[in-house]
């Protein structure tokens, strides 16, 4: 039977460490020697057993995006950046035709208000037994202002934002345009990091299956809306077409994709 909540496991979650708040931690994902539970790697990048599954009924992983503690995705060399993504997406459709799950999640959190706990750069996909996160999701959710398309993949800046405010939308045309699907996440992370109106250090990355389509739902995080919390009354901000062409400004005045 589909649930709609999941069960955290607490005795679990008060194990993990918190290399995001607490700077004198040791990094789990450096040290990768003492990685264990190794399910696939590529290179730099490693996708393994999470170490501590605080959700029950689920098969938790963590994908290691890189060996450079540093390093984070809206820096990523364009070689790099291909790469993490053809591996993401082939073991998140590994994990979802395995007929295992209800759904299978594939996320992001960078910066201390994400949510996430360790600051080496690092993705999770999640298989849920019994929760599919496809129920509260609709396609008016990745509607949006076109920044950039490219074949049919596009680069959107959401008009009917879930949560509220600002959040960056990329739909993928055929699976064979990855590298420009890549490259418009990379940079709304960017834009979000280096060049958003507001100061602004941290961000989620989801990414979604709707029917036959994919997406992924780029949000800039700052403390959640009172509004949105108490009531689920998302925001829409009076300045939206200013920063659709801020945006087209920074990275998209010439043909090629250049950080500025």
């Amino acid at each position: 039977m589909t649930s709609t909540h999941l069960h955290f496991l607490t005795s679990v979650g008060v194990k993990k460490p918190n290399s995001i708040r607490n700077k004198d931690v040791m990094c789990p994902f450096c040290a990768r020697e003492l990685l264990t539970d190794i399910i696939d790697t590529d290179g730099p990048i490693m996708l393994l057993k999470n170490k501590y599954p605080v959700l029950q009924r689920s098969f938790q992983t963590v994908l290691i995006e890189t060996d450079d503690c540093d390093a984070e995705l809206s820096n990523y060399s364009n070689e790099h950046l291909y790469r993490l993504f053809q591996f993401a997406f082939n073991h998140w459709i590994k994990m979802e035709e395995s007929g295992k799950y209800e759904s299978v999640l594939l996320f992001k959190n960078h910066g201390p208000l994400s949510g996430g706990s360790i600051a080496h750069s690092h993705m999770q996909i999640i298989g849920l037994e019994d929760v599919d996160y496809t129920i509260d999701i609709k396609t008016e959710d990745f509607i949006g202002l076109e920044i950039d398309s490219s074949g049919g993949t596009e680069f959107t800046l959401s008009t009917l934002p879930k949560i509220g405010f600002y959040e960056f939308n990329v739909k993928l045309g055929e699976r064979n345009e990855m590298e420009t699907f890549a490259r418009y996440v990379q940079t709304a992370a960017h834009y979000i990091l280096t060049n958003f109106p507001f100061h602004c250090n941290s961000y989620n990355l989801f990414f979604y299956k709707l029917g036959e389509e994919r997406y992924a739902k780029i949000v800039p995080r700052f403390v959640t809306s009172p509004l949105y919390i108490g009531f689920s009354i998302p925001q829409i901000p009076d300045n939206l077409e200013w920063m659709k062409e801020d945006i087209k400004k920074h990275y998209f005045t010439n043909t090629e994709h250049i950080h500025t």
